[in-house]
């Protein structure tokens, strides 16, 4: 089959790429908030790497800094700020 009359052709897109999370000068040290904070979601808990497009080696340093400030209570292990509300309670009648 002639290469000009195939039915589905794939296009060429171009791909931009992104830049690194973190910065050759940027140094993973659990004192480092500003830079540890942006690894860990709403709920306190570590992203993947997936996610943080970071490197294996960057991403276990990145977890390693995170439970060390963890455990030195600069970080909170859970992030549970949800308000719970108390609704009316409708009364129980009871049948003898």
């Amino acid at each position: 089959m002639d290469k000009s009359k195939r039915p589905f052709v794939k296009s060429k897109r171009s791909f931009r790429r992104r830049l690194p999370p973190i910065g050759s000068g940027d140094r993973i040290d659990y004192r480092n908030m500003s830079l540890i904070s942006r690894f860990i979601s709403e709920q306190g808990k570590i992203l993947s790497r997936r996610v943080n497009r970071l490197t294996l080696k960057q991403q276990r340093l990145i977890t390693i800094a995170i439970k060390q400030a963890r455990i030195l209570s600069l970080l909170p292990f859970l992030n549970n700020d949800k308000k719970f509300e108390r609704t009316e309670s409708t009364p129980r009648i009871r049948n003898k």
